[in-house]
């Protein structure tokens, strides 16, 4: 029965400790990956921004020449 105790105690104080640490230092780590991670989507995200913008101008300029040249082409 004292071999139990003692066996715990021992877990509590020593092994308990270092694994609580282990387990936010990996955390941590995850965290730190996870914010370069977010910089290089920030940056994809601008450019994919500017490229939807581009391309909605192009959309309305084709909107605009064929309202010019196609009467009644929306509702074909």
């Amino acid at each position: 029965m004292w071999a139990i105790f003692v066996l715990a105690v021992v877990f509590m104080s020593v092994v308990a400790p270092i694994w609580i640490i282990a387990h936010y230092v990996t955390l941590w780590r995850v965290e730190k990956r996870r914010d370069t991670l977010s910089e290089a989507a920030k940056e994809e995200a601008v450019g994919l921004k500017e490229t939807a913008e581009k391309l909605d101008q192009r959309i309305v300029a084709l909107e605009k020449l064929l309202d010019a040249e196609l009467d009644g082409w929306r509702t074909k």
